[in-house]
């Protein structure tokens, strides 16, 4: 069976959350990919995409909007809570 064909088997619903699956940040890589603008924007466009084919657009136009902020630079990533709270308790520790 060629790619094609197993593709038509699947319902749009399970492609598209299988692209969520494949573009969304993991655990693992979330410190190194939480600045990344083209992999935020890719994971937002990924669930947008879901929602639509689950129709709830207004979730889909939510994350089109924040995927937007990321390619525009208008987002950044915010700190780390617990690298914030390592620091805090540090500059209290010496006072």
């Amino acid at each position: 069976m060629s790619q094609p064909d197993q593709l038509h088997d699947i319902s749009t619903l399970e492609l598209a959350q299988v692209l969520m699956t494949r573009l969304g940040i993991s655990p693992d890589d979330w410190h190194r990919l939480k600045s990344n603008r083209n992999a935020r924007a890719s994971e937002l466009v990924a669930a947008a995409l879901v929602f639509l084919v689950k129709n709830e657009p207004q979730e889909a136009q939510a994350r089109l909007e924040q995927a937007v902020g990321w390619l525009n630079k208008s987002i950044s990533a915010p700190p780390c809570p617990t690298h914030a709270h390592h620091k805090e308790l540090k500059t209290h520790s010496f006072n």
